[in-house]
């Protein structure tokens, strides 16, 4: 069944009202036509059968069935260094299909990439719309948030009180992901760093274990930091049953 992303209320309308890029997207992206059906999710986790109710010059009417919700899984967040190009581009619509709750664009100090408070916001919207149609794609309802590009240990320091810090160390050899991530809580929300090319300098790593964080191996091979974040998030994703 086609899918669209649309917010909903709290408590559900018995019709929601798309206009402008949605209006759009529908009638001549996805090309549907009054009286057709088809998904809404609103990205908090709630999915919704819905028809086209009405069509008009400035808005779509969609009536909206009971509201259906995913169960509850771990919530494993990735503080991703800033990389150059594209990359972050892949981790994002990579990593919204492996499982992650949230992505966090980290300054390091090792990273090239320097955005200005404009650039980083219209930087922001673009990967946003990305998580968005990605989420769209691989079936989720819900949408993991895109924050605004921050330095490395504010964002560490902003995660929710009794998230797990992972620091993915290629000097740590005696510490493997899995073992550290099997260690965790079940359901206990995780969140993982990942430097950006040519990894974290040691300072970054000291003032995160201050923090609490634990520095931990992927295994020998010195993976890009885009193949790093993803693989990760597969092995995670594995031990809590939720991949292969």
């Amino acid at each position: 069944m086609v899918r669209l992303f649309a917010p909903v209320p709290e408590t559900p309308p018995a019709e929601v009202v798309l206009t402008g890029d949605r209006r759009h997207y529908l009638l001549h992206v996805l090309r549907l036509a009054e009286g057709a059906l088809l998904e809404v999710f609103d990205g908090t986790g709630r999915a919704f059968e819905a028809r086209v109710a009405r069509v008009d010059a400035q808005e779509v009417r969609l009536s909206l069935g009971p509201a259906r919700s995913a169960p509850p899984r771990r919530a494993v967040s990735v503080l991703q260094g800033l990389p150059k190009g594209d990359k972050l581009e892949w981790v994002l619509q990579k990593g919204t299909e492996l499982g992650a709750a949230a992505f966090y664009p980290v300054a390091t100090a090792r990273s090239v990439v320097k955005l200005e408070p404009r650039r980083a916001e219209e930087r922001t919207a673009r990967w946003t719309k990305i998580v968005e149609e990605a989420a769209r794609q691989c079936r989720r309802n819900d949408v993991p948030p895109v924050h605004t590009p921050q330095p490395l240990l504010e964002a560490a320091r902003a995660l929710a009180p009794g998230t797990t810090l992972l620091v993915l160390d290629e000097e740590e050899t005696a510490v493997p992901l899995g073992e550290a991530f099997r260690a965790c809580s079940p359901q206990a929300p995780v969140a993982l760093v990942v430097g950006p090319e040519g990894g974290l300098a040691r300072e970054e790593v000291a003032a995160l274990v201050a923090l609490g964080a634990r520095g931990v191996s992927l295994g020998a091979r010195i993976l890009r930091t885009e193949t790093a974040a993803l693989a990760a998030l597969a092995v995670m994703a594995h031990l809590d049953g939720e991949l292969g």
